[in-house]
């Protein structure tokens, strides 16, 4: 009769738990931490705004994010495809997106609580010289918050086994006309973001040695993977990427972001469990990175990033930023400041 009833029991929370969304506030509930140094001030370097791909996240889900206990005081927004105009030349619909960021800062300021203090748009860089015109129209729309360019290199081998499969051309990186996009970026003291995956650390490495006047930051780590053909690769992945890293570090120009390693196509699996990962099993996961990226670029050309609400779908916003603290808790006070605030407010001018 026991054994029964405890059967049953046991399927009641299965269907319960089959109901709760994974990424949903329901299912990030389910783990709740005290917050770790919740006085430190943090610029949250990077995150997304959408409300067109089955999924919202505004202004209001990022303040609930943001002030779920942390010291976020500013944000910067990364460009994402989202709200783009749906008339006019091809090469300025992507200021439509900047025109609805800067809709979503007016309604953030109403509220109080961390705010958007610049954006990263996107354009298309193979326009060489004539990208000058999409970046003036992105400057003009943003409200004077408009800060640089994301034209991701992101190009997937295996995009059907991807969650953000990248859809770049190949040779992206080598591309002239791609290149003088870039040196416009620079003199015009833009700065210029890409995510792309593991297998192109080597390429994006030769190609900003060739512009040193532009500044650069590296998302996501490099994005190593983990899913489809990556998922039983993972230690040789790690000991090219050490590499490539290392390489990536001596040119002084570029910066890297270190966080947005918790998306599913990192192959962690914690989208797919019934509860969200904790801080302590986010830090036994991904500390290494951490500090390997650390050692090579320093502190003062890092960045702690979210990458919100992509990161979403493994752990809530408190809880990574509680893991991001535990990771460099042996720092000092001054290199832990320059991950969590200095160098993002450097970089993005906020």
């Amino acid at each position: 009769m026991i054994l029964n009833y405890l059967c049953i029991l046991k399927n009641l929370f299965k269907k319960k738990m089959a109901e709760i969304n994974i990424g949903s506030e329901e299912w990030l509930n389910l783990v709740k931490e005290e917050i770790v140094e919740p006085d430190r001030p943090i610029i949250d370097p990077h995150h997304h705004l959408w409300n067109d791909r089955g999924s919202t996240y505004l202004v209001e889900d990022l303040k609930s994010d943001t002030g779920s206990g942390h010291n976020v005081v500013k944000t910067v927004f990364m460009e994402c495809g989202w709200a783009y105009k749906q008339d006019g030349p091809k090469h300025l619909k992507v200021v439509g997106e900047t025109e609805a960021v800067v809709e979503q800062v007016k309604e953030s300021k109403k509220t109080g609580g961390a705010f958007i203090a610049g954006i990263v748009s996107r354009a298309d860089l193979t326009l060489g010289e004539e990208v000058i015109e999409v970046l003036e129209a992105h400057q003009n729309a943003s409200d004077g918050l408009f800060r640089g360019i994301r034209h991701a290199g992101a190009r997937a081998e295996h995009p059907e086994v991807l969650s953000i499969p990248g859809r770049a051309p190949e040779g992206l990186f080598q591309d002239t006309n791609f290149l003088t996009g870039l040196r416009v970026l620079g003199k015009n003291s833009f700065t210029y973001d890409t995510w792309h995956y593991h297998y192109q650390n080597s390429e994006f490495a030769e190609m900003v040695r060739k512009v040193p006047d532009t500044q650069i930051i590296l998302d996501h780590f490099g994005t190593p993977l983990g899913v489809g053909p990556y998922a039983d690769k993972r230690e040789e992945i790690f000991i090219q990427w050490k590499e490539d890293i290392k390489e990536i570090s001596k040119s002084e120009n570029v910066y890297i972001k270190i966080g947005g390693m918790a998306m599913p196509d990192n192959g962690f699996g914690w989208n797919t469990r019934e509860k969200p990962a904790n801080s302590d099993e986010f830090v036994e996961a991904q500390r290494r990175y951490y500090l390997h990226a650390i050692e090579c670029f320093g502190p003062e050309r890092c960045m702690m990033e979210s990458n919100f609400p992509v990161d979403r779908m493994s752990l809530s916003y408190h809880v990574l930023y509680n893991g991001l603290k535990k990771i460099v808790s042996d720092f000092s006070e001054h290199e832990k400041h320059q991950m969590f605030y200095g160098t993002t407010e450097k970089v993005y001018r906020v």
